[in-house]
């Protein structure tokens, strides 16, 4: 059975997952549904595709028809359902769920699962559309926040907040991967990275069970983290291989200066101060600025550090190939003392479960 965490991974193409305990209406349906769409057709019980059907017909008594729900109501944005209905209560319900009688006509049936796609097919364009604009809007907000503290001028809180929203909406509605595939598409530099580790923040935030305050908190950190690297030298931001020690000495005063830049402004809460000033910290005391250690480190900055290291390693560079997230993740995990083991466990499986960072 397919766990509910998986049912929202997104990768390759649309298909209908057909769950029939009846040998010869199963094999019916599946070739007339192949001819619009893929069908993948199982018994009842079967294990599932890891992959988020495009629609789920089920055509099982009740008690068989209950596990489905694993796949189809498992995430905020739960899969289209058509139950072939044999009696009794519905096994589950919601407004992406349509019943009709079991015994109604072939023809009844593929009309109505043939509507369901057309209505699913346009229900992703929509989403496509919308993570576009959301995107768009969001590196447009981060770019004018770079901008801004690179002339000096003060931060709006406006467009941070207006930041956070793109964030949040667009990662709960589709996803990290197909969020960092939007962002990944266009050469943004530290914007990229910055929409990165705020993505990251988002899926990982939800995930631990973060109150909607705490989240928003969390990836408004996550969009301010660099925000000193505003004023450090774009040649040395892009430089397309190792820095030289002057340059690496200069990059990291970052944090002191993106710090420095919010505590002047007066207008920023010291939760978000200390993670644009200590997200290169380590446990151990070997980081920066402060070599703060151990209890001394804030959980959100723990949190936001496990994104920051994740997205750089993933994200696509031109001087090198980017990791996976496996090889990622077994790089953070074999440096010692850097960062919360707790975290980082808890971290491993929402990433481990995203199709765009296991390719």
């Amino acid at each position: 059975m397919l766990a509910p965490g998986a049912a929202t991974r997104n990768a390759g193409p649309p298909f209908v997952l057909l769950i029939s305990d009846r040998p010869a209406e199963r094999s019916a349906l599946e070739r007339a549904i192949a001819l619009v769409m893929d069908c993948k057709a199982v018994e009842p019980g079967a294990v599932l595709p890891s992959i988020r059907p495009h629609l789920v017909i089920v055509d099982a008594p009740p008690d068989r028809a209950a596990a489905v729900n694993l796949v189809a109501g498992a995430s905020a944005r739960p899969v289209p359902c058509l139950i072939l209905a044999r009696g009794g209560p519905a096994p589950f319900t919601g407004a992406h769920v349509r019943q009709i009688p079991a015994t109604a006509p072939r023809q009844v049936v593929l009309a109505n699962a043939f509507a369901m796609i057309e209505d699913a097919a346009r229900s992703v364009e929509a989403r496509k559309r919308r993570l576009i604009e959301h995107v768009s809007g969001a590196t447009a907000i981060v770019a004018d926040l770079f901008d801004s503290a690179a002339l000096g001028a003060g931060l709006r809180q406006s467009d941070i907040d207006r930041g956070t929203e793109l964030v949040l909406d667009a990662v709960s509605e589709v996803g990290i991967g197909a969020w960092l595939e939007a962002v990944w598409r266009h050469d943004i530099g530290v914007y990229q990275h910055t929409l990165g580790v705020a993505g990251h923040a988002a899926t990982f935030g939800a995930t631990i069970g973060l109150s909607r305050s705490d989240l928003g908190r969390l990836v408004r950190a996550a969009l301010l983290h660099d925000i000193g690297k505003s004023r450090i030298p774009v040649d040395i931001l892009n430089k397309p291989g190792p820095l030289t020690p002057e340059e690496f000495r200069l990059m990291q005063r970052h944090p002191d200066i993106g710090a420095s830049l919010l505590t002047a402004q007066g207008e920023f809460e010291p939760a978000i101060i200390d993670v644009v000033r200590h997200h290169h910290e380590r446990l151990d005391g070997r980081g920066y600025p402060d070599r703060l250690a151990g209890s001394a480190i804030s959980d959100l900055v723990r949190i936001i550090s496990i994104c920051d290291v994740f997205s750089a390693l993933t994200e696509r560079r031109t001087y090198r190939q980017p990791a996976s997230g496996a090889e990622a993740l077994s790089i953070m995990v074999e440096a010692e003392g850097h960062l919360d083991r707790d975290l980082l466990r808890a971290f491993t499986p929402v990433m481990l479960g995203n199709e765009t960072l296991s390719a």
